[in-house]
């Protein structure tokens, strides 16, 4: 499909940050975006490379009252040598199809979805920062357009990118962060949107998170629907045990997202000499290996923060210090491993890497 690139005008160019320190994460943004629409009989239409700009939406529009909505989120790196690397796209395009088929919207065939990202990556490869912890952020994104009210899909999307430089996900930086476990609320249960990457399962964490935060931990570990009893996500992370040099994470049971760096870490984890198991954790279990000295690390993966450590669990009344509260052995091989495929500083042999050629 042709993409037409619209032309930006001098007072549509915003300024750019020139202290990359303070950047954060998501709060700044480029200064195009690209937009596809997809309307019922007529399938993908008007790609177009567009200034960043608020939408106009009708009060009725089907994706405000209905949640019919899914995203993704990965980033760009800008390479010493100049070029351009995505990490593992290919991926993000599968998993943003996958969650349209959950949430029955039309699919972005992978090539407009790949070489969309590419286009604007490449027209906005100024505003890609170079300081460590720092990258473009990438969220592509659909939306149900339909003015319409009624439970039903919508005959008009709205598929688009935006951009956003950031640094470090979490303000510490690559530190240990303390995680209580949910046992209350639950994020999803199999059969529901768990596995999908829509804005409803970050939309009912909220209350957990701030009541996390108000007993003085970072982010939230859920349990699994049912029973309450098995370990799932951490926050919007997927959730890593280390036993020595045997490495646990939950299976993909259907009300977990399939993580894209969980992935990573998974194959990593073994070409670094580790075994890795995938099996359902019973979060008692856990916390009598964690007060016995068994588990000897544990940290999250994701897109925005690429590996998390964690340096202490709580449970109802249960506090746990994890590795003497510092960052493992396993913890920080694993994400200088990741970040410097990454940003081009150790050698690709997996194949993740997509170099973006220029337009």
């Amino acid at each position: 499909m042709q993409i037409e690139v619209l032309p930006l005008s001098n007072k549509q160019m915003k300024k750019k940050v020139t202290d990359e320190s303070q950047l954060g994460f998501g709060k700044l943004f480029t200064d195009r975006m690209l937009l596809v629409e997809w309307t019922a009989g007529k399938g993908w239409h008007s790609a177009r490379i567009k200034p960043y700009e608020p939408f106009v939406m009708d009060p009725a529009t089907a994706v405000l009252h209905y949640a019919q909505e899914i995203f993704e989120g990965l980033k760009a790196y800008k390479w010493e040598d100049g070029r351009i690397a995505l990490f593992r796209p290919e991926m993000n395009a599968r998993r943003f199809n996958q969650s349209a088929a959950r949430l029955c919207m039309p699919e972005v065939p992978e090539e407009l979805f790949l070489d969309g990202i590419d286009m604007l990556v490449d027209l906005e490869k100024d505003w890609i920062p170079t300081a460590p912890e720092t990258s473009l952020y990438i969220r592509p994104a659909m939306i149900a357009m339909d003015p319409v009210l009624g439970v039903k899909p919508s005959d008009h999307y709205y598929f688009f990118v935006i951009l956003s430089p950031v640094g470090a996900y979490y303000a510490a930086g690559f530190n240990p962060v303390s995680i209580l476990v949910e046992d209350v609320f639950v994020r999803s249960v199999a059969g529901g949107t768990g596995d999908a990457k829509t804005g409803g399962n970050y939309a009912s964490s909220l209350k957990a998170g701030l009541e996390a935060k108000k007993n003085g931990y970072d982010q939230v570990l859920w349990l699994d629907g049912r029973e309450r009893r098995y370990i799932e996500e951490v926050g919007a992370m997927n959730m890593f045990f280390a036993y020595g040099n045997h490495i646990v994470t939950a299976p993909l049971t259907g009300s977990i997202l399939s993580g894209i760096t969980r992935e990573s870490v998974l194959r990593l984890a073994i070409e670094l000499g580790c075994t890795v198991e995938e099996r359902l954790i019973d979060v008692n279990e856990l916390f009598s290996d964690l007060k016995a000295g068994k588990v000897t690390e544990a940290f999250g993966s994701g897109t925005a923060a690429v590996i998390t450590p964690v340096g202490k669990l709580g449970y109802k009344e249960d506090s746990v210090q994890i590795g003497g509260g510092a960052v493992g052995n396993i913890t920080q091989k694993l994400y200088d491993t990741l970040t410097g495929i990454q940003t081009g500083k150790i050698e690709d042999r997996y194949g993740w890497v997509r170099i973006v050629d220029p337009h």
